[in-house]
């Protein structure tokens, strides 16, 4: 029933569903059930490309089980990080905690590891749009290394930037208005130079062979793309640019 737990058959179905390439949407279509169930289940099991049926199935079995144990005086759970009032905004908690799920999750279909999607959700949920590395940590429950390596691979595609705090040893992440341009920007410089790349090694091997001609329309494709990339970029900062100055 749409309001009950999962079954088993319909996590085999999510787990196909994902295995022949089909959006949250449609998966949730077949199963008759809220997309955000979807999106829920696949986040806290794996993300997309680690989604097993049977481990989801025995994982939240066992949590269930553990929410049914009475608490004792010596087994105090994990504390969870609560919110700030000036986080809440008088905001629904759940809503917010299953926003952050479902973020995540499109995140992890994205190609962005796990730890990564979390620490991107975490920034953009955020009022202030920055944490530091401790902030961080604390608010995902997770080491100071998990947290580094994410903000890592974040600052290599150029999705978050890093500031220093004025008068502190200490840096802090940031996530504005241009970082999904940034981040664009830099998949088109990818593009790029995979294009060149491919391009060179089709005259490596012989532009008239068949390894060549492979080599070169995957060259043809990227070059394509990647200047396809900047134009829309470049088109998106002039809209942007007039929607700002309309609405002064």
């Amino acid at each position: 029933m749409p309001g009950g737990r999962l079954t088993h058959h319909e996590r085999q179905a999510i787990a196909e569903g994902l295995r022949d390439g089909l959006s949250y949407t449609d998966i949730a279509g077949r199963l008759g059930r809220p997309i955000s169930t979807v999106t829920r289940e696949v986040a806290r099991n794996g993300g997309p490309s680690a989604y097993r049926a049977d481990a989801a199935h025995r994982a939240t079995t066992g949590r269930a089980r553990r929410h049914k144990q009475p608490t004792t005086p010596t087994a105090a759970p994990t504390p969870i990080a609560a919110p700030t009032a000036s986080d809440t905004r008088g905001r629904d908690p759940e809503a917010v905690v299953e926003l952050e799920e479902q973020f995540t999750a499109l995140m992890i279909g994205t190609g962005l590891p796990r730890m990564t999607a979390r620490v991107l959700t975490c920034l953009y949920v955020t009022d202030g749009g920055s944490l530091t590395a401790t902030e961080l940590a604390q608010r995902l429950q997770v080491s100071p290394a998990s947290v580094s390596k994410a903000v890592g691979e974040l600052e290599q595609q150029e999705l978050i930037r890093r500031e220093r705090d004025t008068g502190r040893r200490r840096d802090r992440y940031v996530i504005d208005a241009d970082a999904w341009v940034r981040g664009w920007m830099a998949s088109a410089r990818q593009n790029a130079m995979l294009a060149d790349f491919a391009l060179r090694g089709a005259q490596v091997l012989g532009a008239t062979t068949p390894a060549g001609t492979r080599m070169q329309d995957i060259g043809h494709f990227f070059e394509h793309v990647g200047r396809t990339m900047i134009e829309a970029a470049e088109q998106w900062r002039q809209a942007d640019a007039a929607r700002r100055n309309t609405s002064r």
